[in-house]
């Protein structure tokens, strides 16, 4: 099967969906192999953050990233974050009315996240569940 390319730059149309039922065997196999370092690149650029930063996220030392690079794929669990954090951007893109109000959302400080921004409270599947109900009580209006 010929790998496709995750899209970013068009975050509605290709993120959003790939986690629907019909696409999710094709993105399940994707993560279990490991995504290509493009994917990584691709999310960097769309969340505006530094390498090292997202690496971090990833849960990846310096050390490894540069390992990573230079293979060029990451491993099944540090794939399994990076969709994570597409699928956050994605739905707070959504929620927020767009791509620059998302970025800025989601490295600002929350008092809902005991202080922590949105992206670091989010680098476990619980917290990154908390963010997207929080997103969700704000597109709807909901005073949280």
């Amino acid at each position: 099967m010929k790998k496709k390319s995750i899209k970013y730059s068009e975050i509605e149309e290709e993120i959003v969906p790939m986690v629907r039922e019909t696409e999710a065997p094709y993105l399940i196999e994707r993560v279990r192999h490991g995504l290509a370092m493009g994917e990584f690149h691709a999310l960097q650029e769309q969340l505006g953050v530094s390498e090292e930063r997202l690496a971090a996220l990833l849960g990846m030392s310096r050390a490894t990233l540069h390992r990573r690079k230079k293979g060029g794929h990451m491993d099944r669990a540090e794939s399994d974050r990076l969709v994570r954090y597409a699928r956050l951007f994605a739905r707070a893109s959504e929620a927020l009315g767009g791509h620059t109000n998302a970025r800025s959302w989601l490295v600002e400080p929350a008092r809902a996240f005991h202080g922590e921004c949105p992206l670091d409270y989010a680098d476990t599947e619980i917290g990154a569940r908390e963010v997207e109900a929080l997103l969700g009580r704000l597109e709807h209006g909901v005073f949280s």
